[in-house]
């Protein structure tokens, strides 16, 4: 790459990051650009965004793109859906653990759990719904001294994946579980305390490279990467979806 290449910025919930990734190599050398891509907890992106960090590209959640298209930091008719991922269920490669099919087993696995790993319960898609199941389940309190809190899902799957022992279990974003080496997809949500969250980009106001930008959200969302997305965990069938952020 040159030190003159055209630097293109990504602000992106970690339940992109797979596909970003996975597109960035052939996107920059056929656009001689570099991507610059952050990723972590939505809210996070949405804030780092807000606090005026350089930003061409969002990939995020559908309503909090609608909510920043309505305050006029991103271009409504730019905006592409890449995608529906589940909430799931993961647990290290030594665990023994069988998929959970209802509340009751769900409980019970988290009860019997010697670790949680989850994604920050406040910013996250994923976190603020755990944080809302463990309340429902009557376990918020119960697990507290054994949650482990990372700043987004990625990073609490690696945390799972090198530390924790075959008792531990994380919750987080499909997409992030099969991204990260040494942890497995148990399964989803059961049906009762199910998530599916759609994923969008949408280009910034304040973008520097639109044409870029515009670019990479066909790359992104466009048929192209239709494999690659069903690969990393997003549903191309699912228009709809609930997302509480």
């Amino acid at each position: 790459m040159s030190a003159s290449s055209i630097d293109c910025f990504v602000l992106s919930g970690g339940a992109a990051q797979a596909v970003v990734t996975a597109v960035q190599p052939a996107f920059e050398s056929s656009h001689g650009c570099r991507l610059v891509a952050e990723f972590g907890a939505v809210g996070t992106m949405r804030d780092r965004l807000l606090g005026g960090a350089p930003c061409d590209l969002l990939v995020l959640t559908e309503p909090l793109i609608a909510a920043l298209a309505r305050d006029g930091r991103v271009d409504a008719e730019t905006a592409r859906p890449l995608g529906s991922v589940a909430t799931g269920i993961a647990v290290t490669a030594a665990s023994s653990a069988q998929p959970v099919t209802n509340g009751a087993a769900l409980a019970a696995l988290l009860q019997a759990a010697t670790a949680l790993y989850v994604p920050d319960l406040q910013q996250s898609t994923a976190g603020i719904h755990i944080a809302a199941m463990l309340e429902e389940l009557g376990l918020r309190q119960t697990l507290a001294a054994r949650t482990r809190e990372f700043p987004n899902g990625a990073t609490a799957m690696r945390e799972l994946g090198r530390d924790a022992g075959a008792g531990a279990v994380g919750i987080t974003q499909v997409t992030e579980i099969l991204f990260t080496d040494g942890v497995r997809l148990l399964g989803e949500l059961p049906a009762e305390h199910a998530l599916r969250t759609i994923y969008t980009a949408a280009i910034a106001r304040s973008a520097g490279h639109r044409d870029l930008a515009a670019r990479l959200v066909e790359a992104l969302t466009g048929p192209g990467s239709d494999a690659l997305r069903r690969r990393s965990g997003f549903d191309l069938g699912a228009g709809s979806g609930s997302s509480r952020r």
